[in-house]
């Protein structure tokens, strides 16, 4: 095992999504196509599917990836402004590590983590 290469996420119109998470994770997509759309997050790939129909109970329950960053506070405010709805408020899970998630316009469930232990390997 190498490590977390891509999260995916589908949605129900990937034009809209794709505006949406451009604005979310404040970068432009790196591939579009009408069956793909692609973001490079600090060397991780975000991918965009369309889908046809959907049961939201069902995203919240899949696996949860969990996207770093730097101040939980400044990054949960941004998400619910841009319209996200909360998942988890944001929790001190012990040793300064603090996890949250919201949901996207969308259903699927964005993890996020303030981590100040983690480091990247080069």
């Amino acid at each position: 095992m190498q490590g977390l290469r891509t999260v995916i996420y589908k949605v129900p119109d990937l034009k809209q999504a794709t505006v949406w998470y451009s604005k979310a994770f404040e970068t432009t997509p790196y591939f579009e196509a009408p069956f793909y759309v692609g973001f490079s997050i600090e060397g991780y790939e975000l991918g965009l599917l369309p889908e046809e129909g959907s049961d939201d109970t069902l995203k919240a329950s899949n696996s949860l990836a969990y996207w770093g960053v730097m101040s939980m506070e400044i990054e949960f405010a941004r998400l619910l402004a841009l319209g996200a709805t909360v998942h988890e408020s944001p929790t001190d899970v012990g040793e300064g590590i603090v996890t949250a998630s919201v949901f996207d316009p969308y259903g699927n469930v964005i993890g996020l983590i303030f981590n100040p232990h983690f480091k990247v390997d080069d």
